[in-house]
């Protein structure tokens, strides 16, 4: 197994993201014409560029079951917890290892480890120094470049403004195409306005549930601590 994923922490769980509960007003109702899907776009991808990192929490709900993952992304490492029922996964980045831990389930049924590959590691953490495949595979969704995956493209995108002066967000809302994998997903997302273009809050909604996620905490450091006791890449996978 490569431990890669192919859509960071927001694919985890069922349908992530966050409720943004407002009216929104149609752009060009009281909005300047000169602010567009392009011009947001830009300015948010030009904002998260400058930051160092973000906390972001995604609350998950499909049927009765409840999903969470909490991330704290930055420059140089990063943490991701997953909790699903008995399900827990937490993934570790510093500059010099990658640590993946949890439990029998989460690391079997959330990460695809084998029973025996699991039992390997059981209370611990394994290990995986930076340089190797699968360092990069996880560096790459936790931190700060993960941000340009945050963001949709301009294509099929619609713009909704939503208050004034300080208060005032920006609301892009677009749909994802069903896949093999996945079902059909429609996604809104807020960001604020003013001098920097941040997001805020993310909803996606699918026919399986529905996911709420916030972020916060833009450019606050962000120091992963090691776990004191680990196992090594080779002597989970041989």
């Amino acid at each position: 197994m490569s431990l890669l994923r192919t859509r960071r922490f927001q694919l985890l769980s069922l349908a992530m993201g966050a409720a943004v509960f407002v009216t929104a007003s149609p752009l060009g109702a009281g909005a300047s014409s000169s602010t567009t899907v392009t011009s947001v776009i830009a300015a948010a991808k030009a904002s998260m560029l400058k930051k160092v990192s973000v906390h972001v929490v995604v609350n998950s709900k499909s049927g009765t079951k409840l999903s969470a993952v909490v991330v704290d992304i930055g420059s140089k490492g990063g943490q991701e917890t997953i909790t699903s029922g008995a399900k827990t996964v937490t993934i570790t980045i510093t500059p010099t290892y990658a640590y993946l831990s949890g439990s029998a389930t989460g690391l079997t049924q959330v990460m695809g480890l084998t029973t025996a590959q699991q039992l390997k590691i059981g209370s611990k953490s394994m290990a995986m120094k930076s340089g190797t495949a699968q360092y990069s595979n996880l560096k790459l969704n936790l931190t700060t470049p993960v941000f340009a995956s945050m963001l949709p493209v301009v294509k099929g995108t619609s713009l909704t403004i939503i208050g004034t002066g300080s208060s005032k967000q920006y609301v892009l809302s677009w749909k994802t195409a069903a896949t093999f994998r996945s079902s059909m997903t429609s996604t809104v997302m807020s960001f604020s306005s003013g001098a920097a273009t941040l997001p805020i809050t993310e909803k996606i909604t699918s026919p399986k549930g529905v996911g709420i996620t916030t972020y916060s905490k833009w450019g606050e450091m962000v120091r992963p601590m090691a776990p004191t006791s680990t196992v090594t890449y080779k002597s989970v996978f041989g």
